[in-house]
């Protein structure tokens, strides 16, 4: 007799769909992939097929130039692998398009959150629980300390800070797929209907996400900008990466500011130089991770992506099975 769950194998690159011979969010190309979300880190080019959302599929086309072998399933659609497997893919609330997949298989249930996040989103589908046997979850904020604050709360300290400093610009860094976007609509959904600038590297994924349903409102671009005065008392937004970057020289006086996790740790805030941090996270906190393994209830939790030891540790001590997995390639993004 065939031992339960042995058709789905965690391997270091990836999980595996023994019967259907297909990978999910594999670290390298392989010749059958299902991509929970577009993030590069989850996401890669190359595989013979790829089983994603359409918005998934989209920003994946913009990102790394995929158009080959794409199949599209929309969330609820049930798709047969083959193999006797059947995958769902179900909102994950992560960003647009992001999808939990959920494999079953011989009267065995089991799902992969890829990373997600429970609080409301403006620019994606919200979280969807739903009963299985195995919950493969991601651990990105899996540590007690890591409680993510209402959105609201760090919004408001965006739009004061720009209040208080009408002569200078707020430099937001933000992950371009994403982080970005949300607070961007965010601003608005809090009033701020004013231009918003961007770095040039955000502006194609901005427009994507448009053209998913998601409005923007005014955004013009900082290399559009007529003189660094047109921009004072202003809100801009730019990748992490340019905070400190020469680019950030055409600004007028700005004040920078980070959205991410991340910023739960002054540490991390200290050391890129932020003087706003904003702790705006697209992934489970901790009280949210717990929560959802509750809701969720599954027979036993895998856990990767993260820090698995503390969650592993919380599973054990409210009796329920779990272990944590060793996979390869998942990084810390900007978040």
């Amino acid at each position: 007799m065939t031992a339960p769950f042995s058709w789905i194998r965690p391997e270091p690159r990836g999980i595996h769909v023994v019967p259907a011979d297909i990978w999910i969010d594999p670290s390298r190309a392989v010749p059958r992939a299902l991509v929970t979300h577009g993030h590069a880190d989850h996401a890669r080019g190359g595989h013979g097929a790829t089983i994603a959302t359409p918005a998934t599929l989209a920003i994946m086309e913009l990102r790394y130039n995929t158009r080959e072998g794409a199949v599209a399933a929309e969330y609820g659609e049930t798709i047969a692998l083959g193999g006797g497997v059947t995958a769902t893919f179900l909102p994950a609330g992560h960003v647009l398009g992001s999808a939990q997949i959920l494999l079953e298989h011989a009267g065995e249930r089991v799902i992969i959150t890829g990373d997600y996040k429970r609080a409301a989103d403006p620019t994606c589908a919200p979280f969807a629980v739903t009963p299985c046997d195995i919950f493969i979850t991601e651990a990105t904020f899996g540590l007690p300390v890591f409680t993510h604050p209402p959105i609201a709360e760090e919004i408001g300290k965006l739009l004061a800070a720009r209040t208080a400093n009408p002569d200078s610009c707020i430099l937001v860094g933000a992950y371009a797929l994403g982080k970005a976007q949300r607070v961007i609509a965010e601003l608005r959904a809090a009033g701020h209907d004013e231009t918003i600038w961007l770095h040039g590297a955000m502006e194609a994924m901005c427009r994507l996400y448009e053209d998913h349903n998601v409005p923007l409102g005014d955004l013009k671009l900082v290399s559009d900008a007529p003189s660094k005065d047109a921009m004072r008392g202003h809100i801009v937004i730019a990748p992490p990466a340019a905070l400190n970057d020469r680019w950030s020289r055409r600004l007028p006086d700005p004040i920078t500011a980070m959205a991410s996790g991340w910023m739960r740790v002054r540490g991390r805030a200290r050391q890129r130089g932020v003087e706003l941090p904003l702790v705006i996270s697209d992934h489970a906190d901790w009280n949210e991770l717990t929560r959802t393994i509750g809701e969720v209830n599954p027979q036993e939790t895998w856990i990767t992506h993260g820090r698995e030891e503390a969650l592993l540790r919380w599973c054990e001590l409210n009796q329920r099975r779990a272990r944590a997995l060793a996979l390869v390639g998942y990084e810390d993004e900007d978040d």
